[in-house]
């Protein structure tokens, strides 16, 4: 699961938070159509600029999997990309949420994208001078710095940028963009790739055109963000201290709905997630180079494009509560089915060709990335409109905290596991092996959250319609 993001935000006691809270009123004018959003010129901008970033830094990911691993061939290299992205969201949460219930945060994400900048820059030369791969974890921490002041304050920017009424249709567009800017950056990063001369050169790999891309992408995202008009009026902040420093946790945590959805969230990604070893799959299972890597990454952002297109042409959901923990589950089943529809388990019993198990493979990834959206959207909208707007920076760092913390520990957790059973069985190769126990064990996993979730919390299951 992805989160990502979109990235494509009362008084000191919040009142007892009831069982299904209903969202707030919204009039259902004849004239609102799918689009009406899109007219809002301040948005616009945002989600241009969102999805160009958000394009560029795909291409970027790609590509520093792929680079580790043609460098390495260890999963292990692939496991401390998570970390090194982890480790500075678990420090930086806490005052990221400060940060955008007190600044201006039109200047916080102008000033982190201009940090992205120069971290994409130092990975350009990282990758075209050959130096160590260690530099590259260095380059990874300062933009998993930069993304955890970002996110909470693009969260809670948007909330501004758009009447309540259009807000579920503004988080459904942010994430279509984000998952449009996922299909696209595997497959720029290939044509980059193929018309770099010696890119593709074993041990001696180089992805710097892919990395100087993202530096002109973000660029032109701080530029199309810096002409908004808009400018978030910061209200007078809170002293600061320890307690209102936590607040976002502690609202989280006195609201049941919140704290379900973003648990779900938090558990299901950390099992569940494969993105992480897929270029075990790519050249150890299905053994089809480069193309094919770049075919598996694209395929949940593709399936998520799609449900994004039928979410935005459909009345928002009736039973939202319920339909995420069923997407979540349906997340879990399809992350089993792909971990072993491969000839390595069935190919002694079922005589296919290869083709087909790659694009069953491929299949059962569309339809993770079909239901994640879902529950994207779902989250993103409850989080923003049960949360005051005072205190909207602070629970949409919590919120990033969970997601992104999840996404990179979840990749951490893959490329461990992977890592551990990286032995030969007759399953295949010994990295064969590791692919395939680490993504099944995570799909079961995931499938005993969605159980455990709907048991703990059954506010969730209760939650009505979602605008």
């Amino acid at each position: 699961m992805h989160d990502q993001e979109s990235p494509e935000n009362l008084p000191d006691e919040p009142a007892p938070q009831p069982a299904a809270p209903p969202p707030p009123e919204r009039s259902d004018e004849a004239d609102e159509g799918a689009y009406a959003v899109l007219r809002n010129a301040d948005y616009a901008r945002y989600l241009v600029g969102r999805l160009v970033a958000s394009l560029g830094q795909q291409m970027l990911v790609v590509a520093i999997d792929w680079e580790l691993y043609r460098r390495t061939h260890s999963a292990l290299a692939l496991a401390f990309v998570g970390l090194s992205l982890m480790v500075p969201m678990i420090l930086c949460t806490i005052p990221a949420g400060h940060f955008a219930d007190t600044f201006s945060r039109k200047q916080i994400i102008l000033v982190t994208t201009v940090v992205l900048t120069v971290a994409s820059l130092g990975l350009t030369l990282c990758s075209a001078l050959r130096w160590p791969v260690g530099w590259i974890y260095v380059c990874l921490a300062v933009i998993g710095a930069a993304r955890t002041f970002l996110w909470p304050a693009s969260a809670a920017f948007v909330t501004s940028l758009v009447p309540l009424k259009q807000f579920a249709r503004a988080v459904t567009f942010n994430s279509g963009a984000f998952q449009l800017s996922c299909v696209l950056g595997p497959v720029a990063f290939g044509a980059v790739i193929a018309m770099t001369p010696h890119a593709d050169a074993g041990e001696h790999s180089t992805a710097w055109p892919v990395y100087a891309l993202n530096v002109l992408a973000s660029i032109l995202c701080f530029v199309l963000v810096a002409s908004i008009r808009h400018e978030h009026k910061v209200k007078q902040a809170e002293p600061v201290s320890v307690r209102s420093l936590v607040e976002g946790f502690r609202f989280v945590y006195q609201s049941k709905i919140i704290l379900g959805i973003i648990t779900l969230d938090l558990f299901a990604v950390l099992l569940g997630g494969a993105v992480t070893i897929l270029p075990m799959f790519a050249n150890d299972i299905f053994r089809v180079g480069a193309g094919g890597f770049g075919w598996l990454r694209d395929a949940m952002p593709i399936g998520a494009v799609i449900c994004m297109v039928v979410i935005a042409h459909r009345p928002p959901l009736q039973k939202a509560g319920r339909a995420m923990l069923v997407s979540v589950a349906i997340f879990g089943a399809a992350t089993i089915l792909f971990g072993v529809a491969n000839q390595n388990c069935f190919g002694r019993w079922l005589a296919l060709p290869g083709a087909f198990w790659f694009w069953f493979s491929f299949a059962m990834l569309a339809v993770a990335g079909a239901v994640d959206n879902v529950s994207v959207v779902v989250r993103q909208t409850l989080v923003q409109i049960l949360t005051p707007d005072e205190k909207r920076g602070r629970v949409s760092a919590v919120n990033s905290l969970f997601i992104g913390t999840s996404n990179e520990l979840g990749g951490f957790r893959s490329g461990i596991v992977a890592y551990l059973f990286t032995v030969p069985t007759f399953l295949g190769s010994a990295h064969a092996t590791g692919a395939i126990v680490s993504t099944v064990s995570g799909g079961i996993g995931t499938i005993l959250v969605v159980l455990a979730v709907a048991w703990i919390w059954p506010e969730m299951r209760k939650y009505g319609k979602l605008a």
